[in-house]
């Protein structure tokens, strides 16, 4: 493919570590957010660089949505200074926590930071980030798949993800005269130190996801970060607005 700029907010580890170095790997370049870890963002950058690729960190709290025009300003400058364009191509919205609550017992606090994160974040950020967005690029807004199936104590993560969806198809029809594609990717449970790590590291969490999956385990990273590239690709080209769930087939 043509060389292209990946944005991938929360980069510098998990899912979003594992789509900068596939997304590296097949010739893109990548800039990735970082929230308190710059040593692991820098690590990052030095494997997308040792994949032939151009790559940069820029320091984001999602969170802070106040924070978003100084980034896009930070955005641009890199653009110019580190890759000699103006706009990049894609963006994925990857940043993200895990809470787990029961239903009864989240609190209003953990609500709104789930909120602050998964909803507004990229609602707000893929707004200010637009006119730095390429005509014909991509956004891929990361959900989960627990918008269709429903584990106890992921009521309130489970919310915001559902309006992440319903928030890609608006994008996607609104942009759409700028030949910008929006889709979502929600992946299933994954082996990564996401929510404490629970699905890599309880076993009997792990073993209970496999047996209700059709490939017989859960997720690994790599099976995300090629969905990834998949869905950003020129071949995905006409794909637009939807939602393209990568969990082996889990419950089905």
């Amino acid at each position: 493919m043509d060389r292209k700029i990946a944005l991938i907010t929360g980069g510098s580890r998990g899912l979003g570590r594992n789509a900068a170095l596939a997304l590296a790997a097949r010739g893109a370049d990548v800039v990735i957010t970082w929230r308190s870890r710059a040593d692991e963002a820098e690590a990052v950058v030095r494997e997308i660089e040792a994949h032939g690729a151009r790559g940069a960190a820029l320091q984001l709290d999602v969170a802070d949505s106040a924070a978003f025009p100084a980034f896009a300003r930070a955005l641009r400058e890199t653009l110019a200074g580190s890759f000699g364009r103006e706009r990049f191509d894609w963006l994925v919205n990857n940043a993200g926590i895990g809470i787990h609550a029961g239903f009864a017992d989240t609190t209003e606090a953990q609500f709104d930071e789930l909120m602050k994160i998964h909803l507004k974040a990229p609602f707000f950020l893929s707004q200010t980030l637009l006119p730095l967005l390429a005509d014909g690029g991509r956004i891929l807004n990361v959900s989960s798949g627990l918008t269709r199936f429903s584990f106890p104590g992921y009521a309130a993560y489970a919310v915001m993800k559902g309006g992440v969806e319903v928030m890609t198809r608006y994008m996607a029809k609104e942009l759409g005269g700028r030949g910008i594609r929006v889709n979502t990717l929600a992946p299933g449970a994954i082996e990564t130190d996401f929510g404490g790590g629970l699905v890599r590291d309880n076993a009997e969490v792990n073993a209970g996801i496999a047996a209700q999956t059709a490939l017989g385990r859960v997720g690994l990273p790599d099976d995300i970060g090629g969905a990834v590239c998949a869905l950003l690709s020129d071949d995905a080209g006409w794909i637009n607005g939807q939602r393209v769930e990568a969990s082996g087939g889990v419950l089905l």
